[in-house]
């Protein structure tokens, strides 16, 4: 092909220069009815070679250049889509790499030409509610999710159901935002979901303590304790404000029978569990209904208690608890360089107003190291030297905290 336009332009060339160097340029003359064509011939022929030319481009075109113009004509008419999809992945990037102002601006730019409006306003709505700095970042948030909404209104395809993590971001920013009731939508419009995923669940049970629909929280509480992903921490921490809580309503809008008998009516598992246990001691004992206290701490001391257990029973206060000292001490028995026993029995008797035994345990709990006790046990033994008067050695433990503190 190169050597044929090479032929074709020496040609050329050569028809141009030879009636120069005879002087004599030559005419062309057409005539067709009226119409007549005068011309030179080097014109002639230029003309001839170009028409030539453009006929074989023709035939390139419709024979196998098809597929390149449309090529061609996909660039000129997709150029928009490329440049926001090319944003959009800006845009995660920059979400990811926490440059959360970068990130919002170009999800927001994006967002209508990307392909993936809904999932570039959500980006966008995290990463406005997690600009600390702006003051118009909960606008910023609640309008992208205005968006996402209409957006969704729209949608004439069938995609009108959100995924599983549009939903729990939805449902998270909306609590972000403390627009609890739109919150309650999303997750009651994908409520199939709930149960089938561990993170739909956690924001069910958070949504429903906000709410204060304990009750229900602690139906969740069921199904939370199958779910592998959910840890025991995250589950006690449920537990003991869920209920807490509903101990709380039954001796605030009835009386203590009212307690008592929804204590009985819990499932035997429940009551077991000490993070539930310890829940109905601590409202007991915040009501001073320390004889049923005291009977239903009784057989959980007797047997071996776990050490966050009685940890946790250090804060009661406990009067008149004369029973249960004496199972700790049952305990010290089998057990005198216990920790754990030698705390629980000198917050008891401190409790008690047994000064001479809580100063005692006390000091032995003291002697078996600071890995032994915490700052807890300091600070009670600390108010207990300044109640007899010692005011110097109160002092000196108070300083140890303070010296635990800086460590």
């Amino acid at each position: 092909m190169i050597r044929f336009i090479l032929m074709a332009l020496l040609f050329i060339v050569v028809i141009a220069v030879t009636p120069m160097l005879i002087g004599e340029k030559g005419y062309i003359l057409i005539a067709m009815a009226n119409w007549t064509i005068e011309s030179t011939v080097v014109t002639g022929i230029i003309m001839l070679v170009l028409s030539f030319l453009a006929l074989l481009v023709l035939i390139k075109v419709f024979r196998g250049g098809f597929k390149f113009g449309s090529l061609a004509w996909h660039k000129v008419v997709f150029a928009g889509r490329r440049k926001a999809q090319r944003e959009f992945h800006q845009g995660i990037a920059a979400y990811l790499l926490k440059d959360y102002p970068q990130a919002e601006q170009l999800m927001a730019k994006c967002a209508e030409s990307s392909g993936q409006e809904k999932l570039a306003w959500l980006v966008a709505a995290s990463a406005a509610s997690k600009q600390i700095d702006n003051k118009n970042a909960a606008s910023n948030s609640a309008h992208y999710l205005k968006l996402i909404a209409e957006a969704k209104a729209n949608d004439k395809t069938n995609n009108k159901i959100m995924s599983l993590e549009s939903v729990l971001i939805t449902a998270d920013l909306f609590i972000h935002q403390q627009a609890y009731h739109q919150a309650r939508k999303v997750i009651d419009d994908n409520h199939k979901l709930i149960g089938h995923d561990a993170r739909l669940l956690s924001v069910e049970i958070d949504l429903c303590i906000i709410e204060k629909r304990y009750q229900t929280a602690a139906d969740y509480l069921v199904s939370a304790r199958k779910q592998k992903t959910l840890g025991a921490n995250k589950i006690n921490a449920w537990e003991n404000v869920i209920f807490t809580a509903l101990f709380n309503e039954q001796i605030k809008a009835f009386d203590q029978q009212h307690l008592h008998n929804y204590w009985q009516k819990l499932a035997k598992k429940v009551k077991q569990r000490e993070t539930v246990l310890l829940a109905y001691c601590q409202v007991l004992a915040a009501n001073n209904l320390f004889e049923p206290l005291n009977k239903l701490l009784l057989p959980a001391l007797k047997k071996e208690a776990s050490a966050e257990f009685l940890k946790q029973l250090r804060g009661l206060a406990i009067k008149n608890a004369e029973a249960l000292i004496t199972t700790v001490q049952k305990h010290l028995q089998k057990q005198p360089q216990s920790n754990k026993w030698l705390s629980a029995l000198a917050h008891l008797a401190s409790g008690s107003e047994q000064w001479s035994m809580a100063d005692k345990a006390f000091n032995a709990l003291l002697k078996l190291g600071e890995s032994c006790y915490d700052k807890q046990d300091l600070l009670a033994y600390a108010q207990l030297q300044q109640r007899q008067g010692n005011y110097q050695q109160a002092n000196e433990l108070l300083m140890k905290i303070n010296n635990t503190n800086a460590k």
